[in-house]
């Protein structure tokens, strides 16, 4: 019989990524059932206290760890690069964030786990790529954010470039790894090889971008304003955000709201021509929001079919009763941190929440060591020589 929700039990993943993007492919594939070990240097995954340090975690560790059991070693000891070639040799998956070149340095690259292990996908997860002249450079969410052109198109009041206020790069490069190794796990059991599969930060934005992408090629700079006015707006005591779809839904929204000039001022008859005199429209819209509260204009709008909202903030979103009504983000206990909402993911039967908590660092060190057959005096020499940090309970 299937096993619906967890359809990779059974399978095994080495995840020796930090950060953001590799852990979130490592996340997804426990979400599916997938026993994911998680090796970390005795310092710890660099997210862990990235922000506000709960404990031993960051609010994006308690997500980007969960259902994962940790294994805290020192890969540059014989003993700590023996115990990662076992477990590799065991593994279905292994995944790595490392510059290019540093894993086949280390010893643990494609090409030596494939040796032992011809069976395995091999993820690996940089800022450029396995190839080309930018393969060493460093990147980070918000390099990336920029060099990938989605800061033009992310717009402040004074028309600057602004940076997206989440690692949004990152994780939508978790999701497109994810997304590969499942193709490849699903074609493994066609041929039954493995393969390397090269995943990029700069690839992941541009393809979440390429329409936009698309847009200023064809039209030779920087694109026209999507579907004009749509946009935020502040009243009285918030912000809302309106949208439009077809051009009527503008010419309606104007008379709504008691600006039929507006709508009759032949310069922004349609969605091209608005674009072209954009910021005279914005100042007058602008202008007229300001004169009621958010509440007052959704309910002039939202009765008419205008596409429109608050601009909530995130604890708006979690008291929000829709969110709440469809358990948007379960409430999860995490260890030291406490109550954790975690947001669903789309088209799963599990949620982050119902997988196991975030461990601690090392947390489950002995226990995975002694499944490779390590006795509890060989445990105990590695620990005293510094190859592995054992931990227990989180703490």
């Amino acid at each position: 019989m299937t096993d619906y929700e967890n359809p990779y039990r059974g399978l095994k993943v080495l995840d020796m990524s930090q950060g953001v993007a590799g852990p979130h492919a490592g996340m997804l594939l426990a979400l599916y059932g997938a026993d994911v070990v998680k090796i970390e240097p005795p310092a710890g995954d660099w997210i862990r206290p990235i922000g506000v340090s709960y404990g031993e975690h960051s609010a994006h560790s308690v997500y980007y760890s969960r259902g994962k059991r940790s294994l805290a070693l020192d890969m540059k000891s014989e003993a700590g690069l023996k115990i990662v070639l076992e477990l590799a040799k065991q593994a279905d998956v292994v995944i790595e964030s490392n510059r290019p070149g540093v894993a086949d340095r280390l010893g643990i690259g494609y090409a030596d786990i494939k040796a032992i292990n011809p069976r395995a996908i091999y993820l690996s997860v940089s800022g450029f790529g396995q190839e080309g002249p930018y393969r060493e450079r460093a990147c980070t969410d918000t390099v990336a954010q920029a060099f990938s052109g989605m800061m033009s198109i992310n717009r402040g009041s004074d028309d600057g470039p602004v940076k997206f206020g989440a690692v949004i790069v990152d994780s939508i490069t978790g999701l497109y790894a994810y997304q590969a190794v499942a193709t490849a796990l699903y074609a493994r059991g066609a041929d039954g090889e493995g393969r390397h599969i090269d995943v990029s930060l700069m690839q992941g934005a541009a393809a979440i971008l390429a329409p936009k992408i698309l847009e200023e090629h064809l039209q030779g700079g920087r694109p026209t304003a999507f579907n004009a006015p749509a946009g935020n707006f502040e009243t009285k005591d918030g912000w809302i955000a309106v949208t439009l779809v077809r051009n009527e839904e503008y010419h309606r929204t104007c008379r709504l709201i008691g600006r039929p000039d507006l709508s009759e001022d032949p310069r922004f008859e349609s969605f091209v021509s608005r674009a072209k005199h954009l910021d005279v429209l914005m100042t007058g819209l602008r202008a007229h929001y300001r004169t009621k509260t958010s509440a007052e204009w959704l309910a002039l709008l939202k009765p008419e079919g205008i596409l429109c909202d608050p601009v909530n903030s995130f604890t708006d979103w979690l008291a929000d009763p829709h969110v709440q009504a469809v358990e948007a983000a379960k409430i999860a206990d995490q260890p030291v941190v406490g109550e954790s909402p975690l947001a669903k993911v789309p088209g799963a039967l599990n949620a982050p929440a119902d997988i196991g908590h975030a461990p601690g660092l090392g947390e489950q060190g002995q226990e995975i060591l002694a499944e490779l057959g390590y006795n509890a005096e060989e445990i105990g020499a590695m620990a005293a020589s510094g190859a592995v940090l054992l931990k227990g309970d989180g703490q």
